[in-house]
């Protein structure tokens, strides 16, 4: 069976929900005339941005606005959706949180980004998350990143070793080193031979530009589609079915040396 998913690359406005909220609205309109999607892919901190200092003014309680919008538009649509991720307020502390809903608006997962950016600051304002982001997709076993967890491949090895098919990426990855977005992208559907849906945005806050480049990248390493840096709808079917084939041609996950990794 193959997976049709469409990735929303997007501007993102600093430290403002309200806004950013009725841009996606706006951006989910496109699905209209397409034939068929499955999937639809936001990027990360899209509610707020990097506005870091302001979030005890601007993060979402407990996520329950970001969840609403996102149930609705999984219902009107018809599609599942992994909403990005957004700044959430909780008990005085703020994470950056990632939803994932099902096409009849149903919750199937909330997973908090692992890894903390330093050099952007998410560690003096943001709370680290604790939890593996397993779900599943169209019965598909799939999981989600956030930014800055690619660049630790035993993370998503974690996730892969338990079944992982589908790698979801949301970002806001600086347009300096949109080359090692890329590159770590396609290594890691390489060495986990899984296919990877990543969605990052564009434009710029006041400390940074953010380099788009969103891609679909099959277990091979090829890349099915790829965006440019501006804003765009990217659309890329995966075929479901080659991923046991891979992973039976070459068998890493069955040639692992466990006993020396530690």
């Amino acid at each position: 069976m193959s997976l049709h998913v469409a990735i929303l690359q997007i501007d993102v406005t600093y430290g403002n929900p309200a806004e950013n909220q009725k841009h996606i609205e706006e951006q989910m309109k496109q699905l209209k005339s397409l034939e068929q999607i499955d999937v639809v892919v936001m990027p990360e901190l899209w509610n707020t941005g990097y506005d870091l200092t302001r979030l005890d003014e601007i993060a979402d309680p407990l996520g329950e606005q970001s969840q609403d919008f996102l149930s609705r538009l999984s219902r009107q649509y018809g599609v599942d959706i992994v909403g990005g991720s957004v700044a959430k307020k909780e008990e005085g502390q703020h994470t950056n949180t990632l939803y994932v809903f099902d096409e009849d608006g149903h919750l199937k997962k909330e997973y908090s980004k692992v890894h903390l950016f330093k050099l952007m600051d998410e560690h003096l304002y943001l709370q680290a998350g604790d939890k593996q982001s397993h779900f599943e997709i169209k019965g598909y076993p799939s999981a989600a990143f956030i930014c800055y967890d690619i660049r630790f491949p035993e993370w998503m090895r974690t996730h892969t070793i338990n079944g992982s098919e589908i790698l979801f990426v949301v970002a806001q990855w600086p347009t300096p080193r949109i080359d090692h977005w890329r590159s770590l992208l396609i290594s890691r559907a390489i060495e986990n031979q899984s296919f990877v849906v990543a969605c990052n945005r564009i434009g710029s806050d006041p400390k940074n530009s953010f380099g788009g480049h969103s891609l679909i990248i099959s277990p091979w390493g090829d890349i099915i589609s790829e965006a440019d840096d501006t804003e765009m709808l990217l659309t890329g079917e995966l075929d479901m079915s080659i991923v046991e084939g891979i992973r039976k041609q070459i068998p890493i996950f069955q040639d692992r040396r466990t006993d020396l990794y530690e």
